[in-house]
């Protein structure tokens, strides 16, 4: 008997001899369109024999993990088929598209997006050329592969995707395919663990695949040269219970897979249906598969006398040099006629209506699924009113408030109004970056053991909906996940460590820039929002390994249509850039805010209207405004971070106070980008109205939270960048009090002052008893911080005086 979800007991051969034959065809056909994609530019079905000029002049692409993907994808399908499944298909392996191609091309929906690659000759011409072409498509699953929401490129991150994918669909099955060389990555080692924050009751399931066909590039992988006892106890011990498919005669693997698909889809069904039913969730024993199969499977066996099937030389390209080999030129065309084409495709270049019936319709497909383009499913936040959680401030720079705990409270809310579709994410670390409000609307999910002292502030539960892993890899691949199938999240880490997710961040952000401007099919999913904080400036105890502002610095460097950075200076502003951030499409949005107490500057209103602007001169901090015309700062002092900006206020206040002719023109930044032209990105300032806030002639002092020569490479074209003069962080830290580490590194208010007196040309030797109090200043507070390890009160406790 044939097993069902509510039957999970199966026969070992669940094909008829008819199935089998039409599911090894099918599969045959994928294979001849891989092989196809990678060599072939011309004579796509075969009808006359192979020449020089019917081959590409560049061989790129991967054959030896294709036919696994495609053998993997035939199977799904009639599942899918059978048992009316919503699933998706994520695979792991690198360059593996022409696995996940082939298929896609034969569902139907490769044409309907493309009609230009139509399914007959003409168009498998097309399909064949565009690969790994110029002007073409990539050899990884990119975003203009229908039913991808993962490429690849960077290898570690499918399991996660998958998992993120189904947190809060719960009919959602996705099938994540993991590769040799990606199961040794960091990453994918964590997301195996993602099996214990899935919720059997409101989360969909994955079904994780591992892909084990030997090899590598050029070396073996580990895991594919363990025994079958080793790897079956790994995976029991990562909590699943594992399956094995193995062996390379067709005809026993597609029994084999199809008997194996059967068994764990109808598990997962039932681990479901229990839940449900019962309105308990704990934590099963998820099914997941190891299939073992030879790379390059169906491939040349043998080439120049090199064994190629089942060896890392079928990696690439088995066969090269086509244009002066006569010998590999006919090899490759009885390589292509060994899958019989002509059984497969009908004159015209169409799969057989009997193979086409083998693939499900409409959106049942996985190329067309609306899960694996989630901006068709996406659904605007219902967002509270940030106003309404905003600091009171009648004058600037009077009053402290935690910025960030401001924010955990409008997030609560944003949580509370958005049960199904938002969701935060952090290592570990929602408390210490004061956050904590978020567990008055939900508490962290954790479907492991909880015990008796877990109630006593642990704050965890099996329906929880904040995301906790001490591995930002898992957490920002879950929340990709998440927001690639149509929902919404927010992501926090501490700003030195997320430098761990540099490139995970690049990958993302290359997969937004390629939709928003290549893939227009491709429909505006949420943003993905990550706040900086417990930031580079408040590491008092932590010290130097806890000093790093450099990830904004990679975050520049990405296309300027898809990032964006913001550095709110106090809790009002916070609040209003997350909101903005929040109901926001497409973008990556860093916001760097500290979780320490802070000064407060601006009024809500005030806060809007500078955030909406980007830049602006605080004109209560700034003396140039005397009512007359012309009417010119001696001075620039601006800033850029919270921190920075108190110390930028200080020296002001010192200036006006010192030497009160001097005419200090205030200026703060809050979107970081407002420095580049308006030509290199879409929030740069025009020229004139950069030269109209920072002059053209006067000397800036910039006060910056991060490294100082990101401003240089943003504003290396102004007018007047020959008078920027940038201090920010240069790698002077240890275990400092914050006035120390902000001497140390010359952001303090005491250098600023100097800077100055040495830049304005009219200070000259007048100010030179101001400078050297300044000096005095410096030595005093540093020897004050060695003795007694605090700052001073009245440097802790400062507020702006004027």
């Amino acid at each position: 008997m044939v097993a069902t979800p509510d039957k999970p007991k199966v026969e070992q051969t669940p094909l008829s001899s008819e199935e089998l034959r039409k599911i090894h065809a099918y599969w045959s056909a994928c294979n001849y369109l891989a092989v196809g994609m990678i060599y072939l530019q011309d004579n796509p079905l075969l009808k006359e024999p192979l020449k020089e000029e019917h081959i590409k002049n560049r061989l790129l692409g991967h054959w030896g993990s294709s036919p696994g993907l495609s053998f993997i994808y035939v199977h799904i399908n009639r599942l899918i088929k059978k048992y009316d499944l919503n699933t998706i298909y994520i695979a792991g392996p690198g360059h593996g598209a022409p696995g996940v191609l082939g298929p896609v091309y034969l569902e139907g929906t490769y044409s309907e997006i493309y009609p230009d690659k139509s399914e007959d000759e003409t168009g498998m011409k097309a399909f064949f050329k565009q690969f790994s072409f110029p002007g073409g498509i990539g050899s990884h699953c990119t975003p203009e592969t229908p039913g991808s929401i993962h490429e690849g490129g960077e290898l570690g991150y499918s399991l996660s995707h998958a998992y993120g994918s189904v947190f809060d669909n719960p009919d959602l099955i996705s099938v994540a395919v993991v590769g040799d060389g990606e199961s040794e990555t960091g990453p994918l080692a964590t997301a195996w663990h993602s099996n214990k924050f899935l919720n059997p009751i409101r989360d969909g399931a994955v079904l994780p695949i591992l892909h084990l066909n030997g090899y590598k590039i050029a070396n073996p992988s580990i895991l594919a040269r363990v025994s079958h006892e080793e790897l079956e106890c790994l995976f029991k011990g990562y909590g699943y219970k594992p399956y094995f498919v193995e062996g390379s005669d067709p005809e026993q693997m597609h029994q084999k897979m199809a008997a194996t698909l059967e068994t764990v889809i109808s598990e997962i069904k039932a681990i479901q249906k229990e839940a449900r039913d019962s309105g308990v969730a704990k934590r099963p024993m998820w099914p997941m598969i190891v299939l073992r199969s030879p790379k390059g499977w169906t491939g040349p066996k043998e080439v120049d006398g090199k064994k190629t099937e089942d060896f890392w030389r079928s990696h690439q390209v088995p066969l090269s040099g086509m244009h002066n080999n006569p010998e590999h030129l006919k090899l490759l065309e009885e390589w292509l006629k060994s899958y019989k084409p002509e059984e497969l495709f009908d004159d015209t270049g169409k799969l057989i209506p009997e193979l086409k019936d083998l693939a499900p319709t409409g959106n049942r497909r996985m190329s067309a699924n609306p899960n694996a383009n989630g901006g068709l499913l996406r659904k605007d936040l219902r967002l509270p009113n940030f106003r309404d959680y905003g600091v009171e401030v009648d004058q600037p720079g009077a009053v402290e408030a935690g910025n960030t705990q401001h924010l955990g409270m409008f997030l609560r809310d944003v949580m509370a109004n958005n049960m199904n579709t938002f969701r935060v994410f952090g290592p570990d670390e929602t408390a210490s970056n004061r956050l904590s409000a978020i567990y008055e609307a939900s508490k962290k999910v954790w479907m492991g053991e909880i015990i008796d002292a877990d109630a006593d502030g642990t704050e965890i539960t099996t329906d929880g909906r904040v995301m906790e892993m001490l591995s930002e890899h898992t957490l920002q691949g879950w929340l990709e996940g998440y927001l690639l199938t149509g929902r919404h999240g927010f992501f926090h880490t501490y700003e030195a460590f997320a430098h761990v997710v540099d490139s995970m961040f690049n990958q993302h952000a290359k997969w937004l820039d390629i939709c928003k401007h290549e893939v227009p099919w491709r429909a505006p999913i949420p943003s993905l929002n990550i706040l900086l904080s417990s930031t580079v400036w408040r590491q008092d105890h932590n010290g130097f390994s806890h000093q790093d502002p450099g990830y904004v610095d990679v975050v520049t460097n990405k296309s300027p249509e898809v990032v964006r950075v913001y550095f709110p200076p106090d809790a009002n502003c916070l609040l209003s850039v997350a909101d903005h951030c929040l109901k926001s499409k497409d973008y990556v949005n860093v916001i760097v805010a500290d979780k320490q107490k802070h000064l407060q500057y601006l009024s809500m209103e005030e806060a809007v209207q500078h955030c909406t602007k980007g830049i602006g001169i605080w004109e209560w901090a700034s003396n140039d405004d005397c009512g007359k015309e012309p009417d010119e700062p001696d001075v620039i002092m601006a800033s850029c971070g919270d921190i920075p900006t108190r110390e930028a206020l200080a020296a002001t206040a010192i200036l006006r106070e010192e030497i009160p002719h001097l005419k200090v023109r205030f200026i703060n930044v809050v979107d970081l980008f407002k420095l580049q032209p308006e030509s290199e990105h879409p929030h740069g300032l025009s020229d004139k109205d950069f030269d109209t806030l920072f002059t053209t002639n006067k000397p800036i002092m910039f006060n910056f939270h991060g490294y100082p020569w990101l401003i240089h490479k943003l504003t290396y074209r102004r007018t007047n960048h020959h008078n920027l003069h940038v201090r920010g962080y240069k790698e002077k830290g240890n275990i400092n009090t914050p006035l120390e580490l902000a001497i140390n590194n010359q952001i303090d208010r005491f250098n600023l002052v100097i800077d100055v007196i040495d830049r304005v040309d009219k200070l000259g030797s007048a100010a030179a008893y101001v400078q050297q109090r300044m000096k005095n200043a410096i030595i005093e507070h540093k020897a004050y911080a060695y003795e007694h390890g605090l700052d001073k009160p009245e440097m802790s406790n400062w507020k702006w005086p004027l």
